[in-house]
């Protein structure tokens, strides 16, 4: 069962600018720190002087402390307005909200596959798996823009991936989580190509598929190249889908897609129906 809504006004306790217009806003929300799991977002107000408001996937959270950070691109009027709050300004939130991510605890090496702001899910879900013996997630991020961190070369090796294919997350190299970096952009120490490359060419080199499976979030056209992926090897995949939403309780039905069931073709909200579906219901063979 998901932790029900949360609402509350949160208080911006740090916001850091990155390049290619990209921004980690932590703030003060103790209760949805606590309750949160991978997968799930936030609606969050982005200025007092803008009455609707916006969704962000959590990207890490941290329950001791009680607060929750969420990373974002300024692109339109909501998020450069967000992107103007400074510290201590509280800003309305509902929170967490939708159906969060679901690993199948018989596949323990898990494939968290990012692209762009659908990145933060997969820092969120390597944090839920760090310290555990059982999961081995290895965490591939692609961005054609800087990331919004300080790529370094990774101490944790991953043997199925070019010896030039190097750099990682800092982050979580300190949680001992191992990553990798793709771009088209040519950034040294990352893979020049699409993350889902990448993706293939560890899939390849593991050998086997039977203790495989993929979680991922990003653009459109990633996810629908991660389904084909995981449908070419006979992996489970689980997407979550980015959305406009107005309400994002499941009122407005602004954010439906079309999702293939047994019972034929039917029509899913993201906000609460998701945002994580299972690949081949959104993306068919």
């Amino acid at each position: 069962m998901c932790a029900p809504l949360i609402e509350q006004e949160a208080m911006v306790l740090a916001h850091e600018a990155h390049p290619g217009e990209q921004f980690v806003l932590r703030l003060e929300a103790p209760q949805v720190a606590d309750s949160a799991r991978p997968g799930q977002f936030v609606h969050l107000r982005c200025s007092p002087c803008l009455p609707l408001r916006r969704p962000f996937s959590i990207q890490r959270t941290d329950a001791t402390a009680g607060w929750i950070e969420i990373l974002y691109k300024r692109v339109g009027r909501g998020t450069r307005l967000l992107a103007e709050q400074p510290v201590g300004t509280r800003l309305p939130m509902l929170g967490p909200i939708g159906k969060p991510f679901a690993p199948d605890p018989q596949r323990p090496h898990v494939l968290l596959i990012g692209g762009g702001v659908g990145i933060p899910p997969m820092i969120f879900a390597a944090q839920s798996m760090r310290g555990e013996t059982h999961w081995k997630p290895l965490v591939l991020m692609g961005s054609e823009v800087l990331f919004p961190f300080e790529p370094r070369r990774s101490t944790l090796p991953v043997p199925e991936l070019d010896a030039w294919t190097v750099n990682a997350m800092p982050l979580l190299e300190a949680w001992k989580v191992p990553s990798r970096l793709a771009s088209g952009a040519g950034f040294p120490g990352c893979h020049r190509g699409p993350v889902t490359e990448l993706a293939e060419r560890w899939i390849r080199a593991h050998g086997t598929t039977r203790d495989v499976q993929i979680l991922a979030c990003g653009p459109h056209a990633m996810l629908e190249a991660v389904a084909r992926l995981a449908r070419r090897h006979g992996l489970p995949c689980q997407v979550s889908l980015e959305a406009y939403m107005a309400c994002a309780v499941g009122g407005c039905a602004g954010c439906v897609v079309r999702t293939q069931t047994p019972q034929g073709v039917a029509m899913r909200r993201v906000c609460v129906d998701g945002p994580v579906f299972d690949a081949d219901t959104v993306f068919p063979p």
